[in-house]
């Protein structure tokens, strides 16, 4: 770069957005509204343990929670079996046999 006026080359650095004539795309804010009370408290409780700021926090949590890190979200439910159940009359009788009462115990 040349100053005006002067021969002497300037040494500087380009910004990012300046190289290649790129336009650098800015973040995006969001402003989100209804927080019920527990998430609030949780977020800022993680939030101090971490000694991040709240929108870091925040962030990263969303990251994590939308597999947006590279890594899948492991559920531990058991949502799969869902529809799954197979009639079988073994089985059946096997839990009729562990509800009968032997009266001999009872007395």
């Amino acid at each position: 770069m040349r100053i005006p006026g002067s021969e002497k080359a300037v040494d500087m650095p380009a910004f990012l957005s300046e190289i290649a004539c790129m336009k650098v795309k800015p973040a995006a804010q969001y402003t989100l509204r209804q927080i019920p009370p527990a998430l609030d408290e949780a977020l800022r409780r993680k939030s101090r343990q971490d000694r991040k700021s709240l929108n870091q926090t925040a962030i990263e949590l969303l990251h994590i929670g939308l597999a947006l890190n590279g890594d899948s979200v492991v559920h531990r439910d058991l949502d799969f079996m869902i529809g799954s159940w197979v009639e079988d009359p073994s089985f059946d009788e096997a839990l009729k046999a562990q509800d009968r009462v032997d009266p001999k115990l009872w007395e």
